[in-house]
């Protein structure tokens, strides 16, 4: 934590959406939970911000990890508790982030609790994915994850072609899209969802727990996604055949 942060207090806080629960993790000291309608929403460790807790977050990481050496760029459409922005600005130092989240109430939560202040170069704006996305540069972005939800699914709105295409013109030639989904037996809406990313970008890969991939029980999946014009080199890779973790099926245009 930063000089002068101080000490989270768990508790129920009502945002602007809601109400969301704050949660100390009894097994790390200084770990912090942040749920949602019983829902865990997002998880981090003030001390340790490179600590992930949450499997599909781990996923993302291994995507953010195998991406050329140096500072991102990075826009994130979903604010929760900044797990994702907070990982990057400490593994890769002078990231720049724009997180996109339209619950003020929440953003303040987050700043005021969990020390937001802590993660350099980065801004908040208090808008929705769609006019966020709009108000972005074209050509000017390295990472984009997108990871909104309402409730335990993923807003419509947000999985259009029409919206993809939108994502594809901030990001750059060599730029990596990770979206988070979650679905459960079947996998119907995960199927529609890269099918739809398939419309406009060249290199996709599906990131996912086996169990979950298989469609054996609900969870959490990741699409990595890179431009059309991204030659192969910069492709998202999926993690090596040795981790045990993750299961992941690619697919190229």
């Amino acid at each position: 934590m930063t000089r002068g942060a101080r000490e989270p207090m768990p508790g129920r806080y009502p945002v602007t959406f809601g109400e969301v629960e704050l949660l100390r993790d009894l097994d790390r000291q200084h770990g912090w939970m942040l749920s949602k309608d019983g829902v865990p929403q997002s998880y981090v460790d003030l001390e340790d911000p490179t600590y992930l807790d949450f499997e599909y977050v781990r996923l993302m990481a291994d995507v953010i990890d195998v991406l050329p050496d140096g500072p991102l760029t990075c826009v994130h459409v979903g604010g929760g508790a900044c797990t994702i922005p907070r990982y990057v600005a400490a593994t890769r130092p002078g990231s720049r982030h724009i997180v996109v989240e339209p619950d003020a109430a929440l953003v303040e939560l987050v700043r005021s609790q969990l020390d937001l202040r802590s993660v350099p170069k980065l801004k908040v704006r208090l808008q929705g994915g769609l006019e966020a996305i709009a108000g972005i540069w074209d050509d000017s972005t390295d990472l984009l994850v997108l990871d909104a939800f309402t409730g335990a699914t993923m807003p419509v709105e947000l999985a259009t072609a029409e919206y993809m295409a939108d994502l594809a013109r901030v990001l750059r030639p060599t730029g990596t899209l990770l979206i988070n989904l979650a679905d459960g037996k079947g996998l119907t809406f995960a199927r529609r969802l890269v099918a739809t990313v398939r419309g406009t970008f060249r290199h996709v890969a599906l990131l996912a727990d086996p169990g979950v991939m298989r469609g054996r029980r609900f969870g959490n999946l990741i699409v990595a996604a890179s431009p059309p014009n991204c030659p192969s080199t910069c492709s998202p890779a999926a993690p090596p055949e040795a981790s045990p973790r993750p299961a992941a099926c690619t697919a190229r245009r």
